[in-house]
């Protein structure tokens, strides 16, 4: 087997996000997650499901797989588990007690289970790697990026004992420079603050960055004094006194509820105005900290390019805020950011960093626009639909996309299922929900009525790249719905004075801007950018079609999912979505209902 026609199988698995990938001499081809296939939300179980897509789309078997790269350390984390419990007293020895069996159990074992499932499933096990947890993600942001030379900052729950990680990155390596270790944590932080709102933690955060704009950072300043201590170069320790994820089964304790005047939301309970400013409070503590984290980082590198990952480079409204700053040049995220790209950057780290082999940094990153899932050819998507017994109608492509245009822009709602699925927790144009962001009602609509969600819940535009800076204050591409950036002055609304003073839920009556269901609530959003190249020819050409008609180049993108579930990977599943919901037609392939 040559280098230039090897293969590596990257896997994640045992927490949550369990995915897999394949590289092709050190490019990803097939990547996608396990919940897509069970549909279970966040499935943790072996990727069984994920790695058999993967060697189907490339046509090869498990024996021309050269590595299987794991994302993590299981000995790593197990020490970290038994140093915390060791030092924790009576609490500790009860901790070693419920966890410490299945943990060593698993740390000793893994190996020989992904071995075992390997031969039991696939008839062969290739040799095993395994790759730190930052490290994973580092690799997946600057290995995957179009950078030859970039700083690369990891912020995340915690990996073994890192929870946050400074990198330089130059051709095929990786330097790490410093690190923060557990249980001092950003991501976890920002969990103990969701399961407080009455979210569920490693969920719900996206829930809590969306409800911050409702509210006033109130509580910045007492979070400041008695949760985290911050330093002017970003550095942090958690006071641990209020927070109980260290050595018990709960985010926070007694005295994190004393200090915020009561106990915790109960979930599915009334929103209060203490959950809106508890969000904006733990929003402004976060963006404040990744700011002093990346100027930090790009004082002592000198670089003028920054590449991001960890679950925190999820959190959108912090990466617009370093956007705005001006401090690198050009940010790069990885659009699988968290755990399921672990099994990418595994993978990669074993291409570059083990095998040392060259990298080639471009124009474009090596993501293919995040299009990295199963397809469907129409044949097989009639096959589904005939099943399913469903209605339907087939057209070529222009009218097809001339009447989808039209849909939208006459209010309906369409669910768009086309082409590849995207790999990483954002719908993209290819297992997505569309609209018409001039529609002022359709963000009610489509959260109560279609994604059956939370109503403060904001939905993203979706815009053609060349007409982006007409709409949007954005300074740069954002191909991945990861950068949220205010909407144009010149799309604005004035505001009354009596609107000016609503509170709350309240603010959600507002239009704001000529596109008011992107437009939250603090004239922001979530913005994704489709350029002329395009890989999503399908979305790119929609959305010019839909411009010819209406004069706007924007449309509400949302997953195609309801909430509590996977975003939809099949037709079948596609279809059985669209039944149940308020969805106005469905479009597969060329085939509309």
């Amino acid at each position: 087997m040559t280098p230039l026609n090897s293969y590596i199988v990257g896997i994640s698995y045992g927490y949550h996000d369990s995915a897999a990938v394949l590289l092709k001499a050190g490019k990803p081809i097939a990547a996608a997650q396990e919940e897509r296939f069970t549909r279970i939300k966040q499935d943790s179980s072996f990727p069984l499901s994920a790695i058999r897509f993967c060697l189907t789309h490339a046509g090869i078997r498990m024996e021309d797989v050269e590595f299987i790269a794991y994302y993590e350390q299981p000995y790593k984390k197990l020490h970290r588990i038994l140093y915390t419990a060791l030092r924790g007293g009576l609490r500790g020895l009860r901790l070693i007690s419920r966890e410490l069996p299945s943990w060593l159990w698993n740390a000793v074992t893994v190996r020989r289970t992904i071995a075992n499932h390997l031969r039991q499933n696939f008839g062969h096990s290739p040799r095993i790697e395994f790759s730190e947890h930052h490290r994973s993600h580092a690799a997946s942001a600057f290995f995957a990026s179009p950078h030859r030379n970039a700083a690369v900052l990891c912020i995340d729950g915690v990996g073994e004992w890192a929870t946050t990680t400074a990198w330089q990155g130059e051709g095929n390596t990786l330097k790490p420079l410093w690190e923060i270790r557990f249980p001092h944590s950003l991501g976890l932080l920002y969990s103990a603050v969701t399961y407080y709102c009455g979210f569920k933690v490693d969920s719900g955060e996206y829930k809590v960055m969306g409800l911050a704009p409702y509210g006033k950072p109130v509580y910045y300043e007492t979070m400041l004094k008695h949760l985290i201590m911050l330093q002017a170069d970003g550095r942090f320790r958690l006071n641990m006194d209020y927070f109980d994820y260290e050595l018990g089964q709960c985010m926070i304790n007694s005295r994190f509820e004393e200090l915020f005047d009561g106990p915790r939301r109960m979930p599915e309970s009334p929103l209060t105005q203490r959950e809106f400013d508890m969000a904006s409070s733990v929003q402004r503590v976060i963006e404040d900290v990744v700011l002093r984290l990346a100027t930090t980082l790009q004082r002592q590198t000198n670089e003028k390019n920054l590449c991001l990952a960890g679950g925190v480079a999820l959190n959108c409204v912090a990466n617009g805020r370093l956007l705005q700053s001006g401090l690198f040049n050009h940010i790069w995220i990885q659009p699988a950011a968290g755990d399921a790209g672990g099994a990418l950057g595994a993978a990669l780290h074993v291409y570059h960093e083990l095998k040392q082999q060259p990298r080639q940094a471009g124009q474009r990153d090596n993501m293919q626009a995040a299009l990295l899932g199963p397809a469907y050819s129409n044949a097989e998507i009639e096959i589904s639909l005939k099943g399913a017994n469903a209605a339907y109608r087939q057209l070529d492509d222009d009218a097809l996309l001339t009447e989808v245009a039209q849909m939208l822009a006459q209010g309906q709602v369409v669910g768009w299922h086309q082409g590849r699925m995207e790999f990483g927790p954002r719908a993209l144009g290819s297992r997505s929900i569309l609209g018409d962001a001039r529609n002022s009602n359709l963000q009610s609509l489509m959260n109560l009525k279609i994604k059956n969600r939370e109503s403060f819940r904001p939905f993203a535009p979706v815009v053609l790249a060349e007409h982006a800076s007409e709409w949007f204050d954005l300074q740069q591409d954002s191909p991945y719905m990861l950068f949220v950036v205010p909407v144009h002055m010149q799309r604005r609304k004035p505001v009354s004075a009596a609107q000016s003073a609503l509170q709350g839920l309240e603010l959600l009556k507002v239009d704001r801007s000529q596109i008011p269901a992107v437009t939250h609530v603090d004239y922001s959003a979530r913005i994704q950018t489709v350029p002329r190249d395009h890989h999503n020819t399908p979305l790119r050409r929609l959305l010019e079609h839909f411009h010819a008609i209406t004069g706007c180049p924007v449309l509400v993108n949302t997953s195609f999912n309801v909430r509590g579930e996977p975003i939809v990977e099949s037709p079948t599943q596609a279809y059985t979505c669209f039944m149940r919901t308020q969805m106005d037609h469905l479009v597969i392939g060329n085939y509309v209902m």
